[in-house]
């Protein structure tokens, strides 16, 4: 029998962790809840669209520390990195030094949940560094006090999410997709997008069975998914922005199987089953200098 080398026993102490980004292929606003929050139903997927965490413990201080290349987010206790780290310290009853530092590539405040989804990889990045053993449930259960969209990041790449974004079922989608994104460089306040559906539309509208059957099919195809994508944002949205309807007619003229609003806006995005195809829609917004475009691919089930 050998014995363990010394190595073995020592504890790695930093960690690098990708955070995706997500589009909503069917977004269905309800009913508004007692607590003040809607009701919602979503499909949602993640993208190669990917912002980058990294988390180091620090053993010369005990406090969290953030820092981000983008000099117009804060890195304060504000941050959802830095809440998502305390909460993690806070119910592991731990107390050390961190150093994060997080490298943007996902817009802000562009409804592809980039925030929710550095803060899900930071919960997952200390889970695995702290070797805390959390389950996904576990882990959204903390996610959830951060944002309704954290839990389903520990459930991606594609979800359905109920509720306030609490209830979340894995899907499988077969195959893959290329994204075109197309970001116009100004956000949409999601309250602001509340208020603006809740004065223009007449009724709710429950959810459809094809929305349903999604929720009861062991694998979904992307054909499947594309028939019955929508996004119940639009309508207000787009009268108030109609350049963002634009864009989606755009992305259609381009060769888009479907395109669609993501969150509450205000990235358009395109969904091409073809890469050239993808790439040409891509080039074509280049001469926008103001837009922020991305070709990237759906993340699949490994």
């Amino acid at each position: 029998m050998t014995n363990p080398s010394p190595e073995a026993d020592i504890q790695p102490t930093s960690i690098t962790v990708c955070a995706p980004a997500k589009i909503n292929l069917i977004l269905r606003i309800l009913d508004r809840r007692s607590d003040g929050y809607h009701n919602l139903w979503s499909l949602m997927q993640t993208v190669r669209l990917e912002d980058e965490l990294s988390l180091s413990i620090n053993r010369t201080h005990s406090s969290i520390t953030l820092g981000c290349d983008d000099p117009s987010l804060k890195t304060d206790h504000s941050n959802l990195v830095y809440r998502a780290a305390a909460a993690v310290l806070e119910r592991s009853r731990q107390t050390m030094g961190l150093d994060i530092i997080l490298t943007k590539r996902i817009p802000m405040g562009a409804g592809l949940g980039g925030g929710s989804s550095d803060a899900a990889a930071t919960i997952s990045g200390l889970n695995r560094l702290l070797k805390l053993g959390w389950s996904a449930k576990e882990m959204a259960q903390v996610g959830q006090t951060l944002g309704s969209d954290v839990p389903f990041f520990f459930f991606a790449p594609s979800a359905t999410v109920a509720g306030r974004g609490d209830e979340v079922m894995s899907v499988r989608i077969t195959g893959s997709r290329w994204v075109v994104l197309v970001n116009p460089n100004f956000p949409v306040e999601t309250k602001w997008a509340y208020q603006q559906l809740s004065e223009s539309r007449t009724g709710i509208v429950p959810i459809s069975r094809s929305h349903a059957a999604l929720e009861t099919s062991p694998e979904l195809s992307w054909k499947q998914v594309l028939e019955t994508a929508e996004n119940d944002f639009e309508t207000p949205v787009f009268n108030t922005y109609p350049l963002l309807r634009d864009i989606k007619q755009q992305l259609t003229a381009r060769g888009a199987e479907i395109a669609l609003l993501s969150g509450s806006g205000a990235t358009v995005f395109g969904v091409f089953y073809d890469e050239a195809d993808a790439r040409q829609a891509h080039a074509s917004f280049l001469n926008e200098r103001k837009f922020k475009v991305f070709v990237t691919q759906t993340c699949s089930h490994s």
